[in-house]
C-alpha cells in the first residue's frame, strides 16, 4: 500500500513537471538560439535585477527538462553561461541536471518499470554486466561517451540494482566535462553559430577517450595496481 502511494505521488509529480515545462517553453516555438541571442541583453538585465530568483527558476526549469527528456537541454546549458557566467552556470547546470536525471531514474524504478522493461529490456543485460563489472565507474563512462542518450541511461539505470545516491553522484560526474564546455561556449554567445557545432566529432572522440579513465581506474583497483590511499577512496563508492 505504501509503495502504491509513492507511485501515485511520483506520477503526479511527473505530470506536473511535464505541464510546467511545456508552459515554460511555450510549446517549443520560441526557445531557439536566434531567440536567445535576440533577447540576451534583456534576459541578462532581469537576472541581474533578481539573481537568486532567476537562478532558482533556471534550476527548476533545467531539472524538469532533463527529467522528462524535453528538447532544449543543450540550448539551456548554453543559456546558463550566457546569463549567469561560467562558474555559476556550471554549478546550476551540474546540480540541476543530476537532480533531473535522478527524478527520471526514480520514475523508471517506481512508476514506469514495466514499460521500461518492455521498451528497453534488450539493453538491460548489457547495463547490468557493466555495473557488475565496473560499478559506478560504468555510469560515469556512459555519461562521458555518446554511446547512449542520457534519457535512455536514466531510464534503464532505474531498473538496475544501482543505489539512488550512487546514481546521483556518478551522473553528475559523468556529465561535468560536457557541461563545462557548453557553459563556457555560452559565455561568448555571439560567437556560437549553431548548437550542432558545439560538440564536434573531435570533441566527442575526446570525451569518449576521457570516458575510459574511470574504467582504467576500476581495472587498476581490481588488479591491485593502485596506491592504497586511492583504493580506500574508490571503495567508498562501489
Amino acid at each position: 500500500m505504501r509503495q502504491h502511494g509513492w507511485r501515485l505521488l511520483l506520477l503526479a509529480v511527473i505530470a506536473a513537471l511535464v505541464l510546467a515545462a511545456i508552459f515554460a517553453f511555450d510549446a517549443g516555438h520560441s526557445f531557439t538560439l536566434a531567440n536567445l541571442k535576440a533577447r540576451h541583453a534583456g534576459l541578462v538585465a532581469q537576472v541581474q535585477g533578481a539573481p537568486f530568483a532567476a537562478a532558482a527558476l533556471f534550476f527548476a526549469l533545467y531539472a524538469v527538462t532533463v527529467a522528462v527528456a524535453l528538447p532544449g537541454t543543450p540550448l539551456l546549458t548554453l543559456a546558463a553561461g550566457a546569463l549567469f557566467g561560467l562558474v555559476p552556470g556550471v554549478l546550476l547546470v551540474s546540480f540541476s541536471s543530476a537532480l533531473g536525471a535522478t527524478l527520471c531514474f526514480l520514475a523508471s524504478r517506481f512508476v514506469l518499470r514495466d514499460w521500461v522493461l518492455r521498451r528497453f529490456g534488450t539493453q538491460l543485460a548489457a547495463f547490468n554486466r557493466g555495473i557488475e563489472r565496473d560499478g559506478a565507474f560504468y555510469l560515469i563512462f556512459l555519461g562521458l561517451t555518446p554511446v547512449f542518450p542520457y534519457f535512455l541511461i536514466n531510464l534503464v539505470m532505474g531498473i538496475t540494482p544501482m543505489r539512488v545516491l550512487t546514481f546521483y553522484w556518478a551522473s553528475q560526474a559523468g556529465m561535468l566535462i560536457e557541461t563545462i564546455l557548453i557553459v563556457n561556449a555560452g559565455t561568448e554567445l555571439a560567437k556560437v553559430e549553431s548548437l550542432a557545432g558545439l560538440l564536434s566529432p573531435v570533441l566527442l572522440l575526446s570525451l569518449a577517450l576521457i570516458g575510459l579513465v574511470p574504467l582504467i581506474l576500476r581495472w587498476l583497483l581490481a588488479h591491485e595496481k593502485m596506491p592504497p590511499r586511492w583504493r580506500r577512496t574508490i571503495d567508498k563508492h562501489p
